[in-house]
């Protein structure tokens, strides 16, 4: 019974069956096929905009893209210390914007704030001698599980425009802060400021596409180039089109996140005074404390958290998860000893 993570769950019939009908030949490659040819009309009518739409295979190409549009080497990019383009993307940020730093802040639950990010950088110099911020990266939903609302988004959009900062959203589960929020997805992206967004599809029922959603068409151009040498640009795109296409036009996008969403709050309700997070998309972290080799023994896996010997774990429900598994580790939680810490304010 795995809660490791959403990343090795099943891709849905949608994206399966997507696949096999764009297995048709056609006569263009690369992005002349007719399926790569709708993404912007698609994606336009999702968030309500016009956006240029690229399909790259993995969240870290999406992000690491996308910042290298936007930032010079001798810039930076403001971001949460915990962010992902900071703890698991390997250096591909730094390296394909040619040495741009990353500029890291806290925030409680995740998440920046205005103000957070004003102390942060408090004693940072605008001189030759430092790099200088020029985009403002957020995760929605972010590392902790947590959901910016359009409230906070826009505040952060507002804060980064007066700076002369461009927004870009790491949107890796951005499905699942939508169904939370139950917004507009604009009111979470371009409303907001959002420059370029990263649209996990992968851990949401995809198969093997993720999409790199370009609000300000001054990046479009640029990013054409990028990705193309950066082997992101296959020759049969079409079957990464149709995979992101089948989750738009489906609803697949909604209804994966919110079955996700429903097991991991059923999971929040067993723990209770555990949780460290508030539950807000389909991650939970909980203090388990001395109790985490029981819920093994059980035959349940997860990842570890935190400090060494925390006590600290991470779980996560795919949209595929079993309702039997997560009923079965719902129990085991309540079932432990009295809980040991308590939610933070």
């Amino acid at each position: 019974m795995t809660f490791l993570s959403d990343n090795a769950a099943s891709a849905c019939d949608e994206v399966i069956a997507a696949v096999v009908a764009a297995n048709a030949a056609q006569p263009f490659a690369y992005d002349g096929d007719t399926l790569s040819a709708r993404l912007d009309a698609v994606f336009g009518e999702y968030f309500g905009t016009a956006c240029t739409v690229f399909a790259v295979s993995t969240g870290t190409a999406a992000n690491a893209l996308s910042l290298a549009a936007m930032v010079p080497p001798y810039g930076a990019v403001v971001t949460h210390r915990e962010a992902h383009i900071h703890v698991d993307e390997c250096g591909a940020p730094e390296f394909f914007t040619g040495g741009a730093k990353l500029l890291l802040v806290d925030g409680a639950h995740g998440k920046l704030t205005p103000e957070g990010i004003a102390a942060g950088l408090a004693s940072h110099r605008g001189d030759v001698h430092q790099v200088q911020p020029r985009v403002l990266s957020l995760t929605q939903a972010t590392e902790s599980g947590t959901a910016y609302t359009p409230d906070e988004m826009a505040a952060l959009g507002d804060y980064a425009r007066s700076r002369g900062w461009r927004l870009h959203v790491d949107g890796a589960r951005f499905a699942n802060a939508l169904v939370h929020l139950g917004c507009h997805p604009g009111d979470i992206s371009w409303r907001a400021g959002a420059a370029a967004l990263s649209f996990g599809m992968i851990k949401n029922g995809g198969m093997s596409a993720e999409a790199i959603v370009v609000f300000d068409q001054s990046l479009a151009d640029d990013l054409r180039f990028r990705r193309k040498r950066a082997g992101q640009m296959p020759s049969k795109g079409r079957f990464q089109a149709a995979q992101l296409l089948a989750m738009i036009e489906s609803g697949a996008v909604s209804r994966n996140a919110a079955a996700a969403n429903a097991g991991a709050a059923r999971l929040a309700a067993a723990a209770g005074s555990r949780l460290m997070h508030p539950v807000e998309a389909n991650e939970l972290f909980v203090d388990l404390g001395g109790h985490s080799e029981s819920l093994r023994a059980q035959g349940f896996k997860f990842y570890d958290w935190g400090d060494a010997g925390s006590g600290e774990a991470r779980l996560v429900v795919a949209w595929d998860t079993p309702a039997a598994e997560i009923d079965a580790l719902a129990r085991a939680i309540a079932a432990l000893p009295e809980a040991i810490a308590a939610l933070p304010s």
